[in-house]
C-alpha cells in the first residue's frame, strides 16, 4: 500500500474508533432533563458528581437501571 492510501486508512478507523459512543439520541430516547450534550450523549446538570446526581436512573454503581450503564461509554472511570 502507498502510504499515502496508508494514513488515510488509519485517520479514518481511528475517527470510526473515537466515535464509539457517539450514538444519535432523539428527543424522545432521552429524558428532557438531560440537555448537556456530551460528544453525542445526553447528560442532566450535576453530571460531575454522578454518584450524587445520576444513580436515581443509571443505579448505585452506575452499571444501569432505569437509565443504560455509565461504563458503556465512560468505562472503568467511575
Amino acid at each position: 500500500m502507498k502510504p499515502k492510501i496508508m494514513l488515510t486508512a488509519l485517520a479514518l478507523v481511528a475517527t470510526l474508533a473515537a466515535a464509539g459512543c457517539k450514538t444519535p439520541t432523539t428527543d424522545t430516547s432521552r429524558p428532557a432533563d438531560h440537555t448537556i450534550n456530551k460528544s453525542g450523549s445526553y447528560h442532566k446538570t450535576g453530571l460531575t458528581n454522578p454518584t450524587a446526581n445520576c444513580v436515581q436512573c443509571h443505579g448505585a454503581d452506575l452499571r444501569g437501571g432505569s437509565g443504560p450503564s455509565c461504563f458503556k461509554c465512560h468505562g472503568q472511570k467511575w
